[in-house]
């Protein structure tokens, strides 16, 4: 069980799923530090988390830089004395093009996001959440098992992300580490991926895509977000290592229980 009001780490939580997820941990009366690059945006989270009954504490920063990730733990543990847990959810689809095309400066922008940021936070948060038995959640992708076509930095970058968390979970008995897949969210990733590629895609490719916002098929960000702060709070220690489905009935069903259907 989570302490009375758990302490937790959510990047790329000015928008979409990292917003969702720091509302749905207010609703358990969390305290949470939202970082992300847009101050205004995080501001405006911010005050969804209070206003739901959890505390917030905003952190405007590029988390690809490792100080910034320092720096997001240091006045985390100022302010609070401890963490809890820590959502890594900031994340890039960028470069869109075949690898023989991909700009190097943004491929590795891409690896910085997905990647080194969360190995940034860990190292940065390690020891407290040593200290309280704490849990790491890895937001992924069900495109680290794909070989997706002109998305070759965001593919191998989650792969890589799930492999840190295996080796992660591993190294650190007392700490439960976990890669979630939230499934295919409305979200500005998506629409990135619609409408930024049309020359790089294959066809199909970007009919799939576009398929799925036309069709209704994109999951709203509400949905796997509760999934992912019901895992912030509560996930059992045999998780640790796994890569699992944000609607595996062994997480959606107690995440509705206890947090509610709605925000």
């Amino acid at each position: 069980m989570p302490p009375a009001n758990p302490v937790v780490i959510v990047t790329g939580a000015s928008r979409g799923l990292g917003a969702a997820v720091a509302r749905w941990l207010a609703k358990a009366g969390a305290v949470v530090t939202l970082v992300a690059r847009s101050e205004e945006n995080l501001q405006q989270v911010a005050a969804d988390v209070r206003r739901l009954g959890g505390s917030a504490h905003v952190v405007a920063a590029d988390v690809a830089d490792v100080h910034n990730c320092r720096l997001a733990v240091k006045t985390t543990l100022e302010q609070f004395g401890r963490i809890d847990a820590l959502v890594n959810n900031a994340g890039v689809v960028q470069p869109l093009a075949p690898i023989a095309d991909t700009d190097p400066d943004e491929w590795r922008r891409n690896i910085e996001v997905n990647l080194l940021a969360p190995y940034y936070l860990v190292r940065a948060a390690i020891a407290a959440l040593r200290q309280h038995k704490g849990r790491i959640v890895n937001v992924s992708s069900g495109a680290a098992n794909l070989a997706l076509e002109t998305v070759s930095a965001y593919c191998t970058g989650k792969a890589a992300l799930n492999h840190f968390t295996r080796v992660l979970a591993a190294e650190e008995p007392t700490v439960t580490a976990l890669a979630v897949r939230p499934g295919v969210v409305d979200t500005d990733m998506q629409a990135t991926l619609r409408n930024e590629a049309d020359n790089a895609m294959p066809a199909d490719q970007m009919a799939y895509y576009r398929q799925l916002k036309a069709h209704g098929e994109l999951e709203a960000p509400e949905i796997p977000a509760r999934a992912i702060a019901w895992l912030a709070l509560y996930a059992p220690r045999e998780f640790s290592g796994r890569f699992l489905d944000h609607d595996d009935p062994r997480i959606s069903r107690p995440a509705r229980e206890v947090l509610g259907t709605s925000l």
